[in-house]
């Protein structure tokens, strides 16, 4: 799908880790937290801070989708079975976790084209620059901020509240 500006996020698809389908067009009226994860990065154990918002305003109408990406330092090697294993048995994860994706370059998923576009990073750049970038989408599928690595989930708490 194109996913222009019109339909925002919600014109994309994708798949779950375990392979079905992921259409976030099922996410309209939900605010979405966008992040591209690796289970061998320093920032790793940002999966547990990713679960907590989860489990705290998913019943808000917070939607968690990880995205694992293996373009930063090769730090997500693992097939589907050992990334979905890893994230249950380290972090308790039982949030959306999609397909692993590439997020920069000609081969990056659309997705991440349309937020990189809507949201450029330090200095205009649309790259993602490493593993646990964020992106906060509002209830209309307009992406509305973007978070370094850097940044924890749980620095995420007052702007989420503010979507919600």
């Amino acid at each position: 799908m194109d996913g222009g500006p019109a339909h925002g996020v919600h014109a994309f698809e994708a798949r779950t880790l375990a392979g079905a389908p992921l259409h976030l067009a099922d996410f309209a009226g939900k605010v979405l937290l966008i992040v591209n994860t690796a289970s061998h990065c320093g920032f790793t154990p940002q999966y547990a801070g990713l679960q907590r918002l989860h489990e705290t305003y998913g019943p808000r109408g917070l939607v968690v989708i990880g995205f694992p990406c293996n373009q930063f330092g090769a730090q997500e090697p693992g097939s589907a079975a050992e990334i979905a294993g890893f994230c249950q048995r380290n972090y308790g994860v039982d949030f959306v976790l999609a397909e692993k994706v590439d997020v920069n370059g000609s081969g990056a998923h659309p997705l991440f084209h349309h937020l990189t576009a809507a949201l450029p990073g330090v200095l205009g750049s649309e790259a993602i620059k490493w593993n646990f970038t964020k992106f906060l989408v509002d209830r209309n599928g307009r992406p509305v901020s973007r978070h370094a690595p850097t940044t924890s989930p749980a620095a995420l708490v007052r702007d989420i509240e503010a979507l919600l």
